[in-house]
């Protein structure tokens, strides 16, 4: 079944104006798809109702990924965002749930326990945007070398450029090895 008349996105918001009307912030919808900003110590909590809740069938996690404001007005209501993409199986409809984090020490809830594909993406997460995920059984490095210092995804993270090496912009001969 797909939906297409928004009755997923009105289920949505009844599901979490009855049962968490405190940690929505605001709801967005862009390009049809609902966005749901929440607070981050709920996190855990709405999603494990979510998952469990067979009639939205919200089963499956489908992607995190986080933005870094700094320097946009965005920034103001904190400087990562942590971006998570939930998708009913039983319904094909997918909406995000949305968290802002501060820009010194940004730490949120791992949702590990609830979806096994959380391990993965949120270590990239972690990995890229320096982003802690409390309770993660083993958060360390999954995209980057073990000795690279900080997270190359940040706006901050200094840029460095290195003009590629082809055969028409290569001063030396090439080795010859026989």
């Amino acid at each position: 079944m797909v939906d297409t008349g928004g009755v997923m996105e009105d289920k949505v918001r009844e599901f979490l104006e009855n049962n968490f009307a405190d940690a929505v912030i605001r709801t967005e919808i862009f390009r049809n798809q609902l966005s749901v900003y929440i607070r981050k110590e709920y996190l855990f909590d709405i999603c494990q109702a979510l998952l469990h809740d067979e009639a939205l069938g919200f089963k499956f996690l489908s992607d995190i990924c986080s933005l870094d404001w700094l320097g946009q007005s965005e920034e103001a209501e904190g400087r990562f965002e942590v971006i998570y993409n939930l998708f009913s199986l039983k319904y094909r409809y997918r909406f995000f749930i949305r968290v802002k984090l501060a820009g010194e020490n940004p730490e949120i809830d791992s949702l590990t326990p609830l979806w096994n594909t959380a391990d993965w993406l949120e270590r990239e997460v972690y990995d890229l945007m320096g982003i802690t995920f409390s309770g993660h059984p083993d958060l360390r490095k999954i995209v980057t070398p073990d000795d690279l210092e900080g997270h190359p995804l940040r706006k901050d993270f200094p840029l460095t450029y290195e003009t590629p090496q082809f055969s028409h912009n290569k001063t030396e001969p090439p080795e010859v090895i026989i």
